[in-house]
Order: structure tokens, then C-alpha cells, then sequence
């Protein structure tokens, strides 16, 4: 691979990532919120080793420790220089692979040692406050209401959610067809309440909120456009303040909540991991710490002896 110089005689780090990045989309099929975070990781890794002076192909593992250590100086957490490692990893193994660089500096380096976090689930009582927050008597309340319903019933990620088209959802066999990481497609029940609230939405405010404008999105905006993940990220936590959840909410704990809450109603843990689209039932598993957590709390408050 031949690779480019900057101005002042430098080889060039950015035009490197960016087919670094091509090629993880064509062998891998990565989507595109994955591939700007490998950028946004891959560019703060240049601006660390071009100020020491350093090229795509004068890379050295000191460079990348020196660079790792300074995230940590900042206060950069455990789990996400492992993450920024894992990236630079498949960087500069590409790299390797590609002729542009004689060994891999990331080789060598030990990745730091994480404790598994539980996923932060609501209880039921937070999650029934958080749907009944939003505005009815306005189009965009009805369009969250809609939203929230959907996230919790299908344990959507947000990506999948604000991406969904009109196309996805079969309201007559109750269903809904959502395309997740790497392209793959699951189908899921939506769920009586879930339904209703996407009929109710459907009918009356989507065309509030389009005026005549056609669009393929499910939900949409006032701009007539598509929901964006920052948008609905916002939202949720206006509507958490709202619902008087005082601990930090994130769309991803509807899904967190989805999956714990199935378990704790005995739901088995292979049609959970159907359901979420995990690949490999040791995600999914983490899910029944949490369901055996709130069962040892509901044990200690309502048993005599707890």
C-alpha cells in the first residue's frame, strides 16, 4: 500500500484510516455509527503520535503505550482505553497486513483488566412513569410516547429504533422487522400496548407532524426529516427528569429493562438473546445477574428473615 505524505515531507496519518475504515466496511459490513467511532478513536491516536513525531510507518509500541497513558492521566476509564486498544489493534494489524508497516506495535500491549459492569435496567414502576411522561395532547408527545412504547416492547437499540421505515412494521401480524449491527435482521413481537400506541401515532400525529410530506421513516420530526439517536437521547432524559427517575437514564436502559424484565417473568434466556439479536448467548447471560440482583432486594424488603 502506498502510503501519503503531508505537507512538510510527513507521512500522512488521516488518508491511512480512511481506507482502513473502507476496507473494515467491506469485509466486515460494519455500520456507519461504528465506523465514525473507529475514526473519532484512530484520530485521537494521530494527534498523540504525530506530536511525537511519528508516521503511519515509524509507528513503535513505546509510542502507543506513551499515547495510552496519557488518555489515562487525563481520566480516561479502564474500559474505554480497552476500547480505544481493540480499534488501534485492528488498525495497525491492517496495517501490517497491507505491506505499510513491518510489525504491529499494539502486539505486545496487554489490554487493561475490566470487572464485568452490570447493564443498568429501571424497575417496572420507572419505566411505566417514564411512558406516561410525554405530552399526548401534542404530535411530538404522542410521536415519544410511540417511540418509548416501541423501545421497551422490542428492546430496540436507539440506531434501530430512529432508522426504522414504515416497511418494517407489519401491524397486522404484529411484528416488527429490525436490521441490527453488521446488517443482521431479526423479527420481533411488538406487543398489544405497543401496537396501539404506533396505530394511535400513526393516525393521528405522524400527519400532524408531516403536513402532506411524504417520508419512509417511521418517526418523525416537526423539519418533517427523521429522528436522529441525539435527539431521542435528549428526550428520554427530559422525560425521565419528568417522570422523577433521579439517577441518569440512557435510551439503552429500555433494553436493558426489555431483557430484565423478561427474565424476571421467567422468560427463557435463548429467546432473550433472539429478541436482543445477540450472537452469543454470554451477552445475553449477563442479563440474569441483574434479574437475580432484584430478586435478592425483593427477598431482603418482603421476607421476614431477609
Amino acid at each position: 500500500m502506498r502510503l501519503e505524505r503531508a505537507s512538510g515531507g510527513r507521512l500522512s496519518f488521516e488518508p491511512v484510516i480512511d481506507r482502513f475504515l473502507d476496507a473494515a466496511w467491506a469485509e466486515r459490513g460494519l455500520s456507519e455509527n461504528t465506523l465514525k467511532s473507529y475514526r473519532r478513536d484512530l484520530l485521537k491516536l494521530a494527534a498523540c503520535l504525530d506530536a511525537r513525531g511519528r508516521s503511519p510507518a515509524s509507528v513503535r509500541r513505546e509510542d502507543v503505550l506513551a499515547c495510552l497513558a496519557q488518555m489515562i492521566r487525563a481520566g480516561t476509564s479502564p474500559r474505554s482505553v480497552a476500547r480505544y486498544l481493540s480499534g488501534y489493534r485492528q488498525f495497525f494489524r491492517w496495517m501490517v497486513r497491507e505491506g505499510a508497516l513491518a510489525e504491529d506495535p499494539t502486539a505486545l500491549i496487554e489490554s487493561p483488566k475490566l470487572g464485568r459492569g452490570l447493564p443498568k435496567a429501571l424497575t417496572e414502576e420507572q419505566v411505566e412513569a417514564l411512558l406516561q411522561a410525554p405530552d399526548l395532547a401534542r404530535p411530538l408527545g404522542m410521536r415519544d410516547r410511540a417511540m418509548l412504547e416501541l423501545m421497551y416492547a422490542a428492546g430496540l437499540r436507539v440506531s434501530e429504533l430512529v432508522a426504522l421505515e414504515l416497511g418494517n412494521v407489519n401491524l397486522n401480524q404484529g411484528v416488527v422487522r429490525v436490521l441490527g449491527k453488521g446488517g443482521k435482521e431479526r423479527i420481533v413481537p411488538l406487543g398489544v400496548e405497543s401496537m396501539d400506541w404506533l396505530q394511535r401515532y400513526l393516525a393521528d400525529a405522524r400527519p400532524a407532524l408531516l403536513k402532506g410530506a411524504q417520508s419512509p421513516v417511521m418517526f418523525v420530526t416537526a423539519r418533517k426529516s427523521g429522528m436522529t439517536r441525539q435527539a431521542f437521547w435528549h428526550a428520554i432524559r427530559r422525560y425521565g427528569a419528568q417522570a422523577g427517575i433521579t439517577r441518569r437514564i440512557s435510551p439503552h436502559m429500555l433494553r436493558h429493562s426489555f431483557a430484565t424484565h423478561l427474565l424476571n417473568h421467567g422468560a427463557d434466556l435463548r429467546v432473550v438473546q433472539l429478541l436482543l439479536g445477540h450472537s452469543d448467548l454470554s451477552t445475553t447471560q449477563i442479563y440474569t445477574l441483574v434479574a437475580r440482583e432484584g430478586l435478592k432486594r425483593l427477598h431482603e424488603q418482603h421476607h421476614p428473615r431477609g
